[in-house]
């Protein structure tokens, strides 16, 4: 749990260290020089580990939206890649018999004690909050999405390497396969359809970069980064229609932008993706 109450987040940019589940994260964060009171805005950086970099990037639609923005800084040490873009559930993720790690162990645990934690330091334990990832942090963001219970207004997830693809028949990280019936049964999949989900994906994402997940279960998902989020989009999309469930995913498409967290951060797109719904 956070620890006690800090004070306020300043206006303006600042940067401030709290401790949630006994971790030590590094918040930076933004305040609009007029904010009243609106919704935090949980930034997740890529794989450069840029948080206060993203941090800037979001000052649009905080300005746009009367947002606090809050980038958490999940450095590599502490969050290997099966730690942050794999969510934290399963350790090994080549075992043959996958072990997921308690829920209380997940990453998405430490996003919504660092919503508290902040909710916390404005003596506002009602403040709404919304998501956005670029890259790396849409990874992670997909695996939240899929598994972590919460009350997120908007789940942004804009040109990640991979997803959760909406089967059983894809072995986790890739998919539901391999996990316990209680993660990966239709109710849970059906869950995961009615998320708040937003693909926001760079019309121009479609190089096949040196950080590009190369793996099997990866390239099934498609060539490129802006391919895989049409065909996860089309799939998820396809089973919702079959099954007669509800399909609440929106896909917005970025024109002539590639794999640049400031442009999609920064675009019009994103700011009225966090004004829809």
């Amino acid at each position: 749990m956070p620890c006690a109450r800090a004070e306020p987040i300043p206006h303006g940019k600042s940067v401030r260290s709290i401790t949630v589940n006994e971790e030590s994260i590094e918040l930076h964060t933004y305040k609009p020089p007029e904010y009243n009171g609106g919704p935090i805005l949980l930034v997740l950086h890529g794989l450069g580990r840029n948080a206060p970099g993203y941090r800037d990037y979001a000052i649009p639609l905080a300005d746009s939206h009367g947002m606090l923005v809050i980038a958490p800084l999940f450095d590599r040490k502490q969050f290997p890649t099966w730690r942050y873009q794999g969510g934290g559930l399963v350790h090994d993720q080549q075992a043959e018999n996958l072990e997921v790690r308690p829920p209380s162990q997940w990453t998405g645990r430490l996003f919504l004690g660092i919503v508290d934690a902040v909710r916390s330091a404005e003596q506002r334990t009602d403040l709404p909050y919304a998501l956005i990832g670029h890259s790396a942090g849409g990874q992670s963001l997909s695996r939240f999405a899929a598994f972590m219970p919460h009350t997120a207004t908007h789940i942004i997830i804009a040109n990640p390497s991979t997803w959760i693809w909406p089967s059983r028949e894809e072995r986790f990280p890739y998919g539901f396969g391999g996990l316990p019936a209680g993660m990966s049964g239709d109710e849970a999949l059906r869950n995961y359809l009615a998320q708040p989900v937003t693909l926001l994906l760079g019309g121009a994402d479609t190089r096949r970069d040196n950080n590009l997940n190369l793996r099997a279960g990866a390239e099934r998902q498609g060539l490129n980064r802006l391919e895989r989020g049409r065909n996860v989009f089309k799939a998820a999309q396809n089973m919702a229609r079959e099954q007669g469930w509800e399909f609440a995913w929106r896909l917005v498409e970025v024109p002539g932008v590639g794999h640049s967290a400031r442009r999609m951060l920064g675009s019009q797109q994103a700011i009225d993706s966090l004004g829809a719904r």
